[in-house]
């Protein structure tokens, strides 16, 4: 059963930074392509960044390209979301998802690709 535990969410001014980590268990994690997904409030699940399994692929949405990097240890279990220059409109809570690939370089961008959820991290940026 895989297991996904984000932390790192909080308060941080518009122009700051926070890093998000995801661990999984339960099963291997280099088995694994990655997501990060956000919902803010009255909204869509939207796509922010993913991963493929060997962190050689990665792609982003628009709305977070050149702000935000994903990131992974295979090492540690952990995925990571550095986010820089943070806005207000990045408020939302964000999810880590995973989902099993037989390809290195495989990396899913829809929700509806992914089996494990964690239960999300809140971030809020204030203006």
């Amino acid at each position: 059963q895989v297991q996904l535990v984000e932390s790192g969410g909080g308060l941080v001014q518009a122009g700051g930074s926070l890093r998000l980590s995801c661990a999984l268990s339960g099963r291997t994690f280099s088995s694994y392509a990655m997501g990060w997904f956000r919902q803010a409030p009255g909204k869509e699940r939207e796509f922010v960044a993913a991963c493929s399994r060997s962190g050689i692929a990665t792609t982003y949405a628009d709305s977070v390209k050149g702000r935000f990097t994903i990131s992974r240890d295979n090492a540690k279990n952990t995925v990571y979301l550095q986010m820089n220059s943070l806005k207000p409109e990045d408020t939302a809570v964000y999810y880590c998802a995973a989902e099993l690939s037989y390809r290195s370089a495989t990396i899913y961008s829809s929700w509806n690709e992914y089996d494990y959820w964690g239960q999300g991290t809140q971030v809020t940026v204030s203006s």
